[in-house]
């Protein structure tokens, strides 16, 4: 009988980041930025379990580049219009999964100006790596 790997999961995350989006279906939202407001919570495998004390190297190339992760998101945002929160989000889980330690990762957006009566409006997906990009057969 093999055992199976037991490795234990670091959660890696970007909170409250508020850009200028052009975003939105209705006539009065083309042409026009308005505020998002993005999270981003990722897992991968936390190396530092394998080593002596559980704590690994402390070296940047160990972990994912949440600086180099946010400026591909804000150069998505800058690019064109999106329709819709959802593809936005999609996207976004889309660019996070690209580092291949990325295991799962949950992004939400919202929308920050939508009504007047409440703080925002948006949608929060979780996304599992062979889901985006599945296994090579």
């Amino acid at each position: 009988m093999t055992e199976s790997p037991t490795y234990g999961l670091r959660r890696v995350f970007i909170r409250d980041l508020q850009l200028g989006a052009r975003i939105g279906v209705y006539a009065s939202e083309k042409g026009r930025k308005q505020p998002v407001r993005i999270n981003i919570s990722f897992e991968m495998r936390d190396d530092g379990l394998d080593h002596p004390g559980g704590v690994g190297p402390d070296i940047v190339t160990r972990v994912v580049d949440y600086d180099g992760l946010s400026q591909r998101i804000r150069s998505y945002i800058n690019r064109a219009h999106v329709e819709l929160v959802e593809t936005m989000a999609e996207e976004i889980a889309r660019l996070t999964l690209q580092d291949p330690r990325v295991l799962s990762t949950r992004v939400s957006v919202e929308k920050l100006s939508v009504f007047a009566d409440a703080t925002s409006a948006g949608v929060e997906i979780l996304r599992l790596r062979d889901q985006v990009f599945p296994p090579a057969a």
